[in-house]
């Protein structure tokens, strides 16, 4: 039986476009019926685009038509998180209060995916402030996760996993400050790619004043995909220059490999993992041998100590610049969340500030040796399965538990290390597992390249969503 359209991988959708196999407004015609078919029970699109995307979907066609077929992702369907401005659309960001701050021009990101040929179909769902692990609230409500409604799809970009795991749009957006788009992957069997700091330009012309600086270091852009090689096509396309964004890099996606077969280290972490994350560490370290990586279990530096450094850092800052403004927009379920992380970070002054920006380059630089011996490192995105649907919000000790759970993965936004979510399997009741890969600064080629081995033998994970049995 022909595969349907909206199940396509967006390197196979660009390419069938440029040839003139199918047309741009066929592929997104067929992405928004998939939208009426499934989103309902998911509520991950919170906004359509309908007409603006069968206008860019024509002017693609046109495009090509006219010969000019470069576009990498001629006619791919995306979908654009709520936190992020799309032009002459609302950036409501979960929060009631800002239901009518309409964006006057697109983000650097969305510029430059449009320029490289996507179609915007439509914004996914976020958690208020994008400040959850689970997608909910007041303004959209909750989103599904489309394997159990028993387990959360993740925030903050929870409804960009689970509207792609199911085939709306072939890339989507997400960003990630302490794991909001490696924990949604990981919840919903996709692929996550948060890039090297500065890689990927970030600007909301929406905004109303600049982000503080610690959110300007660990908060990237980048993209959710089903498969490895589409996070390339997403990431190239996403990391076009842009004067928007004064920190971005102009660096090569892809450098030179050293010479000799690849090292991966595989670690636990400090938290000691579930039994289903345990034995999916396990299976990512058969398939990278399988696939020619030397594997050795070793142990990366201060990773507790990197978690202290993410909430004390974020959470100084977070007092000076936006709590208020939080506390007074927010439901009660963020506010008992916010009170429970305040209750473990301390105070501190400026120059315990300066301190702990200080160590951080210490950290980095632990780190930068450490990827002298090893290309990449293989470790938890989180220490438990997904968690129930506002389960983050039950108690204080259970959020702080869940917070202790993510070690792994909040570490790498102190970094600012690239580092790409990759599934492994799914557990007994339905719940994907998988793992995260680290590279060094600029690499993310190679925390790609090891998920590729993985992705080889296991096969997109989606696929067997899609078909059960």
């Amino acid at each position: 039986m022909t595969e349907p359209i909206w199940s396509w991988t967006a390197a196979r959708i660009a390419g069938a476009v440029r040839r003139r196999e199918v047309s741009a407004r066929e592929v997104t015609e067929a992405h928004l019926a998939r939208l009426d078919e499934v989103n309902p029970a998911l509520n991950a699109v919170t906004a359509r685009c309908d007409d603006e995307a069968l206008a860019a979907a024509d002017a693609v066609d046109s495009a090509m038509a006219a010969g000019l077929d470069s576009a990498t992702l001629a006619g791919v369907p995306v979908t654009i998180k709520e936190n992020h401005d799309v032009a002459g659309q609302a950036t409501p960001n979960g929060v009631p209060g800002f239901a009518d701050v309409v964006a006057p021009a697109d983000a650097p990101l969305v510029t430059n995916l449009r320029r490289a040929g996507a179609v915007v179909i439509g914004r996914t769902n976020t958690p208020e402030f994008s400040y959850r692990w689970h997608t909910d609230n007041p303004l959209r409500g909750a989103t599904i996760n489309p394997w159990t409604a028993a387990r959360t799809p993740g925030g903050s970009s929870g409804g960009a996993a689970s509207s792609l795991a199911m085939g709306i749009g072939a890339i989507a957006h997400g960003n990630d400050l302490g794991g909001s788009i490696r924990y949604p992957a990981y919840c919903c069997g996709l692929i996550g790619l948060r890039p090297t700091q500065g890689r990927v330009p970030a600007f909301n012309h929406s905004a109303p004043a600049e982000r503080p600086p610690v959110l300007q270091m660990m908060s990237v852009q980048g993209p959710l995909t089903r498969t490895v090689d589409d996070a390339r096509l997403a990431l190239d396309a996403m990391a076009a220059a842009s004067s928007w964004d004064p920190h971005h890099v102009p660096a090569p996606t892809r450098l030179a490999a050293r010479s000799g077969p690849p090292r991966a280290a595989i670690a636990t972490g400090p938290v000691t993992p579930a039994a289903e994350v345990r034995a999916a560490l396990d299976q990512a370290a058969a398939h990278l041998e399988a696939g020619g990586y030397e594997v050795t279990a070793h142990e990366p530096p201060e990773l507790e100590r990197m978690v202290e450094l993410w909430t004390g850092l974020l959470f100084a800052e977070m007092r000076v610049s936006g709590l208020a403004q939080l506390r007074s927009m927010a439901s009660p379920a963020l506010n008992s969340i916010v009170d429970a992380y305040q209750t473990d970070v301390p105070d501190i002054d400026l120059g315990g500030f300066i301190e702990l920006l200080s160590t951080r380059l210490t950290v980095l630089r632990r780190w930068t040796r450490l990827f002298e011996t090893y290309d990449v490192v293989v470790m938890p995105v989180s220490a438990e399965l997904a968690i129930a649907p506002a389960e983050d919000a039950s108690s204080a000790q259970r959020c702080r538990e869940i917070l202790h759970a993510q070690t792994c993965l909040v570490a790498m936004n102190v970094l600012g290390l690239p580092s790409v979510a990759v599934p492994t399997g799914v557990a007994a009741d339905r719940t994907p597992v998988g793992v995260q890969i680290v590279a060094d600064r600029f690499r993310e080629d190679r925390a790609l390249d090891a998920a590729e081995a993985i992705e080889r033998a296991t096969g997109p994970l989606t696929e067997r969503l899609w078909s059960p049995s």
